[in-house]
């Protein structure tokens, strides 16, 4: 890890020294994350994201275009490794700091007229999927998403990371790994690459393949041939 970056290391020790690890509201990949949208004169229609070429979320650390590329040109390309060995208890989530766990930071950060209760917890607000266009009105319905999946991320290289590094990456509220989506589209992309799945709406391709690209980048994992090059296809659909 001797590439890892400043911002992966603060955060492991900012997890180090939070008070507990808090385990519910976790989903099978873990999903949550809506979204400030680019917005034009015309209103969307029955849930539709609005009529740009760019879906722009809340997610934090995102790179350029231009800088995307560059980072992806940094990764290194190796086949995916075993599983064996895997259990998400290896990523413990979602970690409390100051009495608000990741999860309920993500859906305040995320939604919209968000009002919690005495335990952080959202009582009523809006979250935007961004992956496909529903708009959800219940915290409970929000998915928090691992940009890049737990699973997906050990067999790129976290299986050889101690336990404080994976419950950073599991927890990363400072990169663009955590995301409010719908449970449908968190459950169909599961542990997949982007070789394999892609958000529905196109619209959001662009800052899918930032978000996946600098989290692979930022903490040394590997990409695949058919990962790099459609990470590199989804790239191209950034506005000039």
């Amino acid at each position: 890890m001797g590439h890892m970056r400043g911002r992966q290391i603060s955060v492991a020790v900012a997890i180090a020294v939070s008070s507990a690890l808090a385990l519910g509201g976790c989903t099978v990949e873990d999903a949550a994350e809506p979204a400030d949208r680019a917005t034009d004169s015309s209103p969307p229609a029955d849930g539709a994201p609005p009529a740009t070429d760019f879906i722009v979320t809340a997610l934090p650390g995102l790179p350029t275009p231009e800088d995307a590329r560059t980072r992806l040109g940094e990764l290194t390309i190796a086949e995916q490794r075993s599983m064996s060995g895997y259990n998400r208890d290896k990523f413990p989530h979602w970690a409390s700091t100051d009495g608000c766990t990741a999860r309920q930071q993500v859906l305040q950060r995320d939604g919209e007229d968000v009002v919690t209760d005495d335990n952080c917890q959202p009582t009523s607000g809006s979250w935007y999927s961004a992956y496909d266009g529903v708009t959800l009105d219940e915290a409970k319905d929000v998915d928090i998403d691992h940009m890049v999946p737990l699973a997906n991320a050990w067999r790129s290289g976290a299986d050889t990371w101690d336990d404080e590094l994976r419950a950073a990456f599991a927890n990363d509220l400072t990169g663009p790994q955590l995301l409010g989506v719908s449970a449908a589209s968190n459950r169909s992309k599961g542990d997949q690459g982007p070789e394999d799945w892609q958000p529905p709406l196109e619209e959001f391709w662009c800052e899918y393949a930032l978000a996946w690209t600098e989290v692979k980048h930022g903490y040394d994992l590997t990409v695949t041939q058919d990962e790099h090059d459609e990470l590199a296809a989804m790239l191209d659909t950034c506005p000039a």
